[in-house]
């Protein structure tokens, strides 16, 4: 097997003034604010996370020493409001904070992403101003690590199936059921439930709970045999007879559209952070065929590899321009669910290919965790899965064209 090669300088054989996936200047599209985000968060993946990544994704272990230096930065519940201790960031600056974390892995983005879009963003779109002075700064500063729970077991693309009951009681709630696939879930220190409040056929009755992990009855154990996100906390939480107070309902929650609402935020990031993730790919992709030498030139110099290189770079472009445009729509207020359907449908399976051919051009050496092609085509192939399938995605945008639904 072929040990790594060098891939930080560029060999002479590279002429080409090339300088970043950046072929349609998407630069000028961006506010300096915009670019001042994107630049930073690079700088600190570059410093902190890309010499750690590799260790914690082989012994499976989620970079926790980071948590601080994210929440330093703002990026924790970005787009949300200074006023809750968050930065107030505008969606594309937040996309771009996305796009950058899983430019060096997709569990450090799935991290943040749970944070902000499903644990921060529920509290702050459901949840009284009580709760929102309360959890929020927490949850901004790291000081709090939150958990989304909604998939269960036997209902992942149907949530509206859900078993997790909430009764009511003279002085609160009591929460029973399960719900797997968690992210954060082991190191969460308060989990958004969501449960039934009625009948178990009552979809109308679901609802939204802020519980405290250490509440007596909860229980988090980590989902073992992993093959991808392996440097991202996955879980299965288990609640009996879960007892909490009256205020710990989040009171504008209701029904199965608000935590659709809640996924609507996290598949919005997704469609940016996978564009990090191929850009990723690509870089590598590039550098290595500059500088990997067979029969006396550079395998950059074949038609095979040029090729290669020539789909990843226009299916990479047509994403940036496609979650930037959503960006601008979001922060018009005018962004519809079945628009980030497209984008997560189409930037995930974009991304999945390029760490594909990204690893069938680095050859014997795509699979070396010194490489990061194969660790990103392996957690991209969780990402293509989670936050609505691939499939499910197709079926929404199916019955936004046909106005009838398939499922």
């Amino acid at each position: 097997m072929f040990r790594p090669q060098p891939i930080h300088g560029e060999s002479m054989a590279g002429s080409s003034e090339f300088t970043g996936v950046d072929f349609y200047d998407m630069d000028g599209l961006l506010s300096e604010e915009e670019r001042a985000v994107r630049d930073t968060v690079r700088a600190w993946v570059d410093a902190d996370l890309m010499p750690v990544i590799g260790t914690c994704y082989v012994e499976g272990r989620f970079p926790k020493q980071l948590i601080p230096g994210m929440a330093e930065l703002g990026l924790l519940g970005a787009n949300l409001p200074e006023k809750y201790g968050c930065a107030g960031l505008n969606n594309v600056a937040y996309g771009l904070i996305m796009q950058e974390l899983e430019r060096g892995d997709s569990g450090i983005r799935s991290f943040a992403s749970v944070q902000g879009a499903l644990v921060m963003y529920p509290i702050h779109a459901f949840g009284s101003e009580a709760q929102r002075l309360h959890w929020l700064p927490r949850l901004a500063s790291g000081t709090e690590i939150g958990c989304f729970g909604l998939t269960e077991p036997d209902f992942g693309s149907n949530p509206a199936g859900m078993l997790t009951t909430a009764r009511e009681t003279s002085d609160g709630w009591v929460l029973n059921g399960t719900k797997m696939w968690i992210t954060n879930g082991s190191q969460a220190t308060v989990a958004i439930i969501w449960a039934k409040t009625g009948a178990i056929d009552d979809v109308a009755s679901i609802r939204g709970f802020i519980v405290p992990t250490g509440t007596p009855g909860f229980t988090a154990k980590d989902q073992k045999g992993k093959l991808s996100l392996r440097a991202s906390d996955t879980s299965e939480l288990h609640l009996q007879d879960v007892h909490v107070p009256k205020d710990a309902l989040l009171p504008n929650s209701g029904g199965i559209k608000s935590p659709l609402m809640c996924l609507t935020q996290a598949r919005y990031g997704i469609a940016w952070g996978a564009v990090g993730a191929a850009m990723a790919c690509f870089d590598e992709a590039r550098r290595y065929a500059l500088n990997r030498v067979m029969f006396a030139r550079p395998i950059g110099q074949t038609q095979l590899q040029q090729e290669r290189l020539a789909n990843m770079l226009t299916e990479i472009t047509k994403g940036q321009l496609l979650v930037l445009q959503l960006g601008r729509l979001k922060d018009q207020g005018t962004m519809k669910p079945a628009q980030v359907s497209l984008a997560k449908r189409n930037n995930v399976n974009m991304a999945c290919e390029c760490a594909r051919e990204s690893r069938r051009l680095l050859g014997a050496n795509g699979i070396l965790i010194e490489y990061h092609s194969m660790r990103h085509l392996a957690n991209l192939e969780s990402v293509y899965t989670y936050e609505g399938t691939h499939d499910m995605h197709s079926l929404i945008l199916g019955q936004e064209i046909t106005g009838l639904a398939a499922y």
